[in-house]
């Protein structure tokens, strides 16, 4: 797999370095990088990494004099989409972004605040997102659809109806945006390419970041961004990322996010180590129980 580098020198030393990954979505990444050139306070570096780019998405960046790209000869994933992009990164904070996401106003003004108030140099914080289906995702906005393509976005009720939306402050911060500083993005290595094209990296990423001592993790209600969710995951092979994670942490995903993260609470401020009781040992070895018994190999003899 081939990989492409172009960096764009500018004029301004930026807050935030922005990368997005985009594989052939390029109606989508026009529409976010014309939400952050709008809807930004501060002004920022943004950085595209291009997954194959057979729609013209290379073209288009490449006629855009503020933005510096990565690009793979193939599909490359999140993984390794957000880690050759964030080699261009120059800022101190870096913000993972999806490209089917649109920026609401003042979004990285929220970011920025939070920031400015910590006293600890390791944390991870997160935009609120606003959907138009519900998952169940006890961290999103649900059920507020101004459309799931940017040629029927409905911006004009959108942007007169996002803040209304009562949201309070959230533990966990493992969705998008998310900012954090750019020196543990990189103390941990990145994103583990281990699990391309990308199922359960985040989930991975965060317990990186658990075990390198990071205790906030917040999204924050204010800052909130549109995801259409044009669904990219369902073109590719998926991994089996729920047994790579669990073979690899000794946990699942869905016991560290309830018992370490907290996951889609009320935030109250740092998250304490949580007490290894009979509970959680419990926990934990069932979750070991359950990958062994789908990994074991079988006796055809």
């Amino acid at each position: 797999m081939d990989f492409i580098y172009k960096r764009v020198d500018l004029t301004y030393s930026p807050i935030f370095s922005i990368l997005i990954p985009s594989w052939n979505n390029l109606d989508y990444l026009k529409c976010v990088v014309d939400s952050i050139r709008k809807n930004s306070k501060y002004k920022h570096q943004i950085i595209v990494h291009i997954n194959e780019g057979n729609d013209g998405s290379e073209a288009w960046v490449l006629s855009q004099n503020d933005i510096g790209y990565t690009k793979s000869s193939q599909n490359s994933g999140v993984c390794y989409g957000f880690n050759a992009a964030s080699h261009l990164a120059i800022a101190d904070y870096l913000v993972f972004i999806d490209d089917d996401m649109y920026l609401c106003p003042n979004w990285d003004f929220y970011l920025f605040e939070e920031i400015e108030k910590q006293q600890d140099d390791k944390w991870s914080i997160s935009g609120t997102m606003i959907e138009s289906f519900d998952r169940g995702n006890t961290c999103v906005i649900a059920d507020k659809n101004f459309g799931t393509h940017p040629s029927e976005f409905n911006e004009q009720k959108f942007l007169a109806e996002y803040a209304t939306y009562p949201k309070d402050d959230w533990n966990g911060s493992q969705w998008y945006p998310m900012v954090l500083p750019t020196f543990v993005y990189r103390a941990v290595g990145g994103l583990s390419v281990e699990f391309f094209p990308g199922m359960y990296s985040d989930p991975d990423f965060m317990i990186k970041l658990w075990h390198y001592g990071v205790r906030y993790y917040k999204g924050l209600s204010k800052s909130r961004v549109y995801h259409f969710g044009s669904r990219s995951t369902g073109r590719v092979k998926r991994n089996d990322g729920r047994t790579e994670f669990i073979l690899k942490w000794g946990l699942s995903s869905n016991t560290f996010f309830k018992n370490y993260l907290k996951i889609g609470t009320t935030f109250l401020g740092k998250l304490p180590d949580p007490e290894e009781n009979f509970i959680l040992k419990f926990k934990k070895r069932v979750d070991r129980w359950k990958v062994k018994l789908k990994t074991r190999p079988i006796d055809i003899s």
